[in-house]
């Protein structure tokens, strides 16, 4: 009797739903870096370890491409009239709306509030904490993250 695990003990390893939701986020997340670094500005190692791990909004919307991509190879995998589908369906629009409308919208405000709470204090001497901002995503940025996400899909299940 061997004990361990193996390899075959991990299905999901084996599951193109797996890979398309982790590969949209990974080269989405790279996308950014190298983004980054083409728009010349000099930025230390860390700043884009940062964008890379954990930023949020920017070209494309890894929030968008990866539940595209998930709902997607579903869609590949179960059946477009699956409740499974249909179910990440709804989802990923609701992720896809949230980042465009409400995060946007929050991270603006952040902002404003932020720039108020500096003029206050540097004016009056008014103790401000700045907020954080969220950033949000444009619906362009959302539109290629869902592109994105759609042809690795794709190319996961297919290929």
């Amino acid at each position: 009797m061997q004990s361990g695990l193996s390899i075959y003990d991990f299905g999901f390893l084996h599951n193109p739903v797996f890979w398309s939701g982790v590969s949209s986020w990974f080269i989405a997340q790279f996308l950014k870096v190298v983004i980054a670094l083409f728009q010349r500005k000099k930025y230390s190692p860390l700043y884009y370890l940062n964008l890379f791990l954990w930023s949020t909004g920017g070209m494309p919307s890894s929030h968008s491409a990866l539940v595209t991509s998930i709902a997607a190879a579903i869609g590949y995998t179960e059946g477009m009239d699956s409740s499974l589908f249909i179910a990440m369906a709804c989802y990923a629009g609701l992720t896809v709306r949230d980042a465009v409308g409400v995060r946007r919208s929050a991270g603006i405000q952040a902002r404003v509030l932020n720039t108020l709470g500096s003029e206050l204090k540097e004016k009056y001497g008014i103790p401000y904490k700045p907020v954080k901002e969220v950033n949000g995503h444009t619906v362009t940025e959302s539109l290629m993250g869902m592109a994105l996400g759609f042809f690795i899909a794709t190319a996961y299940c297919n290929l």
